[in-house]
């Protein structure tokens, strides 16, 4: 995929709903368990986004290896994360599940945001949430968690395949979220969902008007084939 192609999809995905996105999924390719759970925004007003994701997997401490756990070592694995992202990514940190501690704070946060990227995601806690909230980067986890993330993990390697909330996250799928949640769009299905997905949802909001004015849920929804003809017939082909 070109880096013109990934921006296109990720600008057409800006504007799908992850409801969207989760249905077609499921409906069209069997996949059930994409939106990662668990999680919460930190800041309900600022929590869309969308980009490729990159990588961050977290193992259980060990003490005695702290090497990749010292951000003052050259062998730093989190700090390699923060100078390898690019900009328009998502930052996708595999933390085991584990709330207990905040794997990022506010001085990381700042360099994610000086580097461009798009959005946070991570299924354990983050630390300073009073001052993550005011640099405005959007960030979903489990939660805020005043302990760092070395009493309880170790950042093992970056740009590999890893489990988020339940979810596979390879480097390069897609990460959309808004305030429904965070859907994990794997990369070889992105250009077809985000063209399906706008057309859609405009189908589905002309569906809504329909109901909300009293035509009833009952051939709408789902939409009867004499609905979608009365859709394609009121509505310019350009606009469907």
């Amino acid at each position: 995929m070109t880096e013109d192609q990934q921006t296109a999809i990720v600008e057409a995905l800006r504007k799908v709903p992850t409801a969207a996105i989760t249905g077609q999924l499921l409906k069209k390719h069997g996949l059930r368990y994409q939106a990662i759970r668990g999680i919460v925004p930190l800041d309900q007003g600022n929590c869309s986004f969308a980009g490729p994701a990159y990588t961050l997997r977290y193992v259980p401490q060990r003490e005695d290896l702290n090497t990749s756990t010292d951000l003052g070592s050259p062998g730093s694995v989190v700090l390699a994360a923060m100078e390898g992202i690019p900009a328009g990514a998502v930052l996708v940190l595999d933390m085991q599940k584990n709330s207990a501690v905040g794997a990022l704070g506010d001085v990381l946060v700042s360099q994610l945001i000086y580097a461009g990227v798009a959005g946070l995601v991570a299924d354990g806690g983050m630390r300073d949430v009073q001052q993550l909230r005011k640099l405005g980067l959007p960030i979903y986890c489990s939660g805020p968690a005043a302990p760092p993330s070395p009493a309880g993990l170790m950042p093992a390697d970056v740009q590999t395949l890893i489990g988020c909330g339940g979810v596979a996250v390879f480097p390069g799928d897609f990460i959309v979220a808004d305030e429904d949640g965070v859907v994990v769009l794997p990369a070889h299905l992105a250009a077809e969902v985000a063209e399906n997905g706008a057309k859609k949802e405009r189908q589905d909001n002309w569906v809504q008007k329909q109901v909300a004015a009293g035509s009833g849920v009952r051939g709408y929804y789902p939409p009867s084939d004499e609905t979608l003809a009365r859709y394609q017939s009121e509505v310019p082909e350009s606009e469907q």
